[in-house]
């Protein structure tokens, strides 16, 4: 039985949550690959957050303690789930749902006040994902609500680390989606034509998929979908406000909108961390790692490395645009990266159109969110309409 190596940091500790990216900015100077007795290994560099992308033979994706289909997978098992997943994800289907988005999206920012203080992530972030997620896989409006509000109670079990919570939580979403999987088949040839639908005739060599399976291919969509959506939504206008003079460039479309997103999102990230497994023994960053520890990338630090990017706060999209890991790389790749994409340019898109001036209100203060979640718990905004 090994040794438990000696604890480098707390990622629970006040100073960590309190301000997550200059936290994880420290360690990747100090301790670029830390013990913790919460997450074991972190590593925060992009040289090696890059190796363990690449390496699926030593860093299994094997790493939950539930079905994960297919995030917690590794080859050969991944691959054909991973075709599946895939198909949801085309051109034709997300040219499709364009018109819906941005009809989703006009709507919401006619609900806003006029020229008025906005507590962007509840009135804006979390209803703009949760809203896109329903209309995509076809759920009810009636879903949006305890949708919105399982996203909280799922972060603060998981940060707790109450597994018996967790578990608890995810037979809530289970619920949910079954209840989705026994309408549709009780309205048989009357079920409509949506993606929850479609994954009712999916098989893998030559089995139906389980409803099981369903379950979980769905929770990673959702769980992804609403989590980051909504940070990145609050990250981006928060950024905005305190950059005037890109605002405007933007506005003037002087400035790529789609490049200038993912570099907002290189800086800040939406998304912490994914987990790996090593499967043998392994050395990185100079420390020796055994089989069997579980491995948190911290995008969020390996995003913001000097060694590659420089300083990291600085905004060059065109120069970062190849090394930024926003959507991951290798063969875990986001898969519903094209639909993140299309919903944050519709976002920015309609939120440039719509109003002329945004600055973070004056007499308010925001509040960062905290691990697992990123980007900010509550953002007070100026909004000057057009």
């Amino acid at each position: 039985m090994r040794d438990t190596p000696s604890a480098d940091w707390d990622p629970r500790a006040p100073d960590v949550l309190g301000d997550q990216i200059k936290a994880y900015d420290g360690m990747r100077k100090r301790c670029p690959v830390a013990y913790s007795d919460y997450l074991q290994w972190s590593l925060f560099r992009h040289e090696d957050v890059m190796r363990a992308l690449t390496d699926h033979e030593t860093f299994s994706n094997t790493a939950s303690r539930h079905l994960s289909i297919p995030n917690a997978m590794d080859p050969p098992e991944h691959t054909p789930y991973r075709r599946i997943v895939e198909k949801y994800f085309t051109e034709e289907h997300i040219r499709e749902f364009e018109p819906i988005c941005r009809a989703n999206t006009a709507s919401l920012f006619d609900d806003l006040p006029q020229d008025s203080e906005v507590e962007v992530m509840s009135a804006l972030a979390q209803p703009f994902a949760v809203r896109n997620q329903c209309a995509f896989m076809g759920w009810p409006d009636s879903l949006r609500e305890p949708l919105r509000q399982w996203i909280g109670k799922n972060h603060q079990a998981t940060r707790a680390g109450d597994r018996q919570g967790m578990a608890k939580i995810a037979l809530e979403f289970d619920g949910y989606i079954s209840e989705q999987l026994i309408a549709r088949r009780e309205a048989g040839e009357a079920a409509p034509a949506d993606a929850t639908t479609r994954l009712l005739h999916e098989k893998v060599e030559g089995q139906w998929l389980s409803d099981e399976e369903i379950v979980s291919i769905i929770r990673n969509w959702t769980v992804g979908e609403l989590g980051t959506i909504a940070a990145s939504v609050g990250i981006l206008i928060h950024y905005l406000a305190e950059h005037p003079e890109l605002q405007e460039a933007l506005r003037q479309g002087s400035e790529d909108l789609s490049d200038a997103i993912d570099e907002i999102l290189r800086i800040h990230a939406p998304l912490i961390s994914n987990r790996r497994v090593t499967t043998r023994p392994v050395t990185i960053g100079g420390r020796e790692i055994p089989a069997g520890e579980r491995l948190s990338l911290i995008w969020a630090s390996a995003n913001r490395d000097e060694a590659v990017f420089g300083d990291p706060d600085d905004f060059q999209p065109q120069r970062n645009r190849d090394k930024n890991l926003l959507y991951g790389a290798g063969l875990h790749v986001c898969p519903g990266a094209p639909l993140a994409r299309l919903e944050l340019q519709v976002l920015m898109e309609t939120l440039l159109a719509k109003t002329r001036h945004i600055e973070l209100a004056p007499d308010a203060t925001s509040k960062r969110a905290q691990f697992p979640a990123s980007g900010f718990a509550s953002l007070p905004v100026r909004i000057q309409r057009s």
